[in-house]
């Protein structure tokens, strides 16, 4: 049984020549057969953006309330502030659950054309207009910055996905390339009250697009997964490094052969509720509102038929995401 959360080192695949590019894919593939979850070093993105992300989120997370909910997410897109207890991620999967004890802020794609194409993303309006407020000033700047990294990152780590799979290294690219990602910046407050029975930070949930680049601090209360034994793995926090995990949709294209994993972010001990406050960068990334998702060739033969029909990227992401917002939903019905 799988105890720990693989490290690996991404950065032979491109710098490593033909030997570290297949070392790579193949520790990839053993991950995310066996758990779907792995930590990436190797990545290239800095440490300085990174620690600029945290800041200017801090920063709008410590805004009066009232002023973060005149960015309050539309219900017709998922871009904006969602206010705290205002979802469940266990909904998602159909599980009643009390709301989450977090309070995020969400973005999009920024740079595409105004054409007829993303016009039609539909049902999610998946290419509205970000929401951005007026401070911190340099908020929209960082977060792009990083958004394109996060980019960047993930499109390479599609590649190793498809050279681990046993399809060409470029399969799944014109499969992304005008990708519908979320974007959101998780904030967990310290908890000086006792939580309802049940209550989590983030309920127990799988992820629902292609891969999710998370990168969580070190706070008291943090990310678990569970393991094939039923027992729940603490995700370590490693310095220069970023959590990845699989989500529905890659298992679906995968006919299962690869994991989409149940995980949570649990509360603090009590007697490290007060400072136990929590932020996560988590890039959702989702290919292309019309990619079509069926099973891939190298997953399927006659003893492992496909178990799952078409469907698409976009269809599959809006129906998860409104399980999920329903408390959110249902506070938006009774105020209008």
């Amino acid at each position: 049984m799988v105890s720990a959360i693989p490290v690996i080192d991404i950065a032979p695949f491109t710098q490593g020549g033909a030997a570290g590019h297949q070392a790579v894919a193949q520790a990839v593939d053993r991950a995310c057969t066996d758990l779907g979850f792995l930590i990436i070093s190797g990545h290239g993105v800095a440490e300085t953006l990174v620690d600029d992300m945290r800041a200017v989120s801090r920063q709008f997370f410590d805004l009066p309330v009232d002023e973060k909910m005149r960015l309050r997410m539309p219900p017709d897109r998922y871009r904006g502030y969602i206010a705290f207890g205002h979802e469940a991620l266990a909904n998602s999967l159909d599980q009643a659950s009390p709301p989450d004890l977090k309070e995020s802020f969400s973005i999009g794609p920024s740079d595409f054309p105004d054409d007829a194409y993303h016009r039609a993303a539909k049902p999610g309006n998946f290419f509205a207009t970000n929401l951005w407020p007026n401070s911190p000033a340099n908020m929209r700047a960082i977060w792009e910055k990083y958004f394109r990294e996060m980019e960047r990152v993930s499109t390479l780590l599609m590649r190793i996905f498809a050279v681990g799979l046993g399809i060409d290294e470029h399969f799944f690219d014109d499969k992304i390339d005008r990708h519908i990602t979320n974007f959101s910046v998780i904030h967990y407050p310290e908890q000086p009250g006792e939580p309802l029975p049940g209550q989590l930070r983030a309920g127990a949930h799988t992820d629902y697009g292609s891969l999710t680049i998370v990168k969580p601090d070190a706070a008291p209360g943090g990310l678990q997964v569970l393991g094939k034994d039923g027992g729940w793995i603490d995700v370590p926090v490693i310095a220069g490094t970023f959590v990845v995990n699989l989500g529905d949709l890659m298992a679906e294209w995968t006919n299962d052969r690869w994991v989409s994993t149940l995980h949570r972010v649990v509360n603090p001990p009590r007697d490290k509720a007060r400072g136990s406050r929590r932020l996560s960068t988590t890039f959702f990334h989702q290919p292309n509102y019309d990619a079509v998702i069926e099973s891939l060739p190298t997953c399927t033969d006659a003893a492992r038929p496909p178990r799952y029909g078409r469907t698409t990227s976009g269809e599959h992401v809006w129906m998860k995401v409104n399980k999920h917002r329903q408390p959110e939903l249902d506070k938006i019905k009774r105020i209008g």
